[in-house]
């Protein structure tokens, strides 16, 4: 599992320009079944999305493509982690510690 972490580099109103089509993205990325939450941050500074994917590498690609990330309006922090106790909604995303 994945936390990604956006901070914006640019100012709101360049990041308010792509905001619809970041917001088509992010609806693309959860029906595909990669993205699982995603919001703002408060302050608006930036995002953050939980998402799943095989790999890290996956996920890359995927932030690459972000409108956010096209316009250089915004970094992505990727965290990888073990996700080993979830709610009951998130069950199949538990994982096993190697």
């Amino acid at each position: 599992m994945f936390v990604l972490e956006l901070t914006y580099t640019a100012p709101l109103d360049a990041v308010n320009a792509l905001h619809a089509d970041h917001m088509a993205w992010l609806g693309e990325q959860f029906e595909k079944g990669f993205f699982l939450a995603s919001g703002r941050k408060n302050p608006r500074d930036g995002g953050v999305i939980l998402a799943v994917a095989e790999d890290r590498a996956r996920i890359e690609e995927i932030v690459a493509a972000d409108p956010y990330t096209v316009g250089e309006v915004c970094a992505y922090r990727i965290t990888e982690f073990t996700a080993t106790t979830t709610v009951p909604e998130l069950a199949r995303y538990r994982q096993t510690p190697n």
